[in-house]
């Protein structure tokens, strides 16, 4: 998006859900969350915080929303619900390495990056947080897994496959790299990750 950053076009996209003063006093709360985030990630993030940038009451945020878990979850459940772009190359090849690119870029991301992690950083120490996770990615796996659906209907792929497990072993490396090993992800890894998968799903693995 060459006018907005991602994260602009992330706030602005919420922003435009339709509703009454609940609605309002929702989104104002999530984009404040995400903004908080950004500045000081997972371990800065206060209720005080965001109610201060939001503009509503802290004791409307305390009440409605509970933690800095609650607001976590809010904003995540939020953001499985936005499109995915989902890529269209012609090609199985293609298309799932655009989409371990787009987890890659993501995290690299200078405004969505920070956001992104602190979402991990706090479903690995709450509850709540991880079942918010869970669902977020139990949502955008089933999206991206039309690009395997049309790779089975074009005959790249065994009509047994299981297409959300295709996208979950394909982007699993970045995650590893990320938070667990604590390495940089690079476009040729990301490419290998998404080979890998795409090699296990030909071969029957999947």
């Amino acid at each position: 998006m060459e006018t907005q950053t991602q994260l602009e076009y992330f706030l602005e996209a919420g922003s435009k859900r339709p509703g009454g003063r609940s609605a309002r006093v929702r989104d104002a709360v999530r984009q404040a969350t995400l903004i908080e985030l950004v500045e000081h990630g997972y371990p800065g993030l206060t209720v005080e915080r965001v109610a201060e940038r939001s503009g509503v009451h802290k004791t409307t945020v305390y009440r409605r929303w509970g933690s800095v878990e609650g607001l976590i979850s809010d904003a995540l459940e939020l953001a499985r619900d936005e499109p995915w772009p989902i890529p269209d190359t012609g090609t199985i090849e293609g298309d799932l390495r655009g989409i371990v690119q787009l987890v890659r870029s993501g995290f690299a991301d200078p405004d969505l990056g920070p956001v992104s992690s602190a979402f991990v950083a706090a479903a690995v120490q709450n509850a709540e947080a991880a079942r918010a996770l869970h669902e977020f990615f139990v949502a955008r796996h089933e999206q991206s897994a039309e690009v395997v659906r049309r790779a089975v209907a074009r005959g790249e792929l065994p009509d047994v496959v299981d297409v959300r497990e295709v996208i979950r072993v394909a982007v699993a490396p970045v995650y590893y790299r990320l938070f667990v090993a604590h390495e940089p992800v690079t476009e040729r890894d990301a490419d290998r990750a998404a080979d890998a998968a795409l090699a296990a799903a030909r071969a029957g693995v999947l």
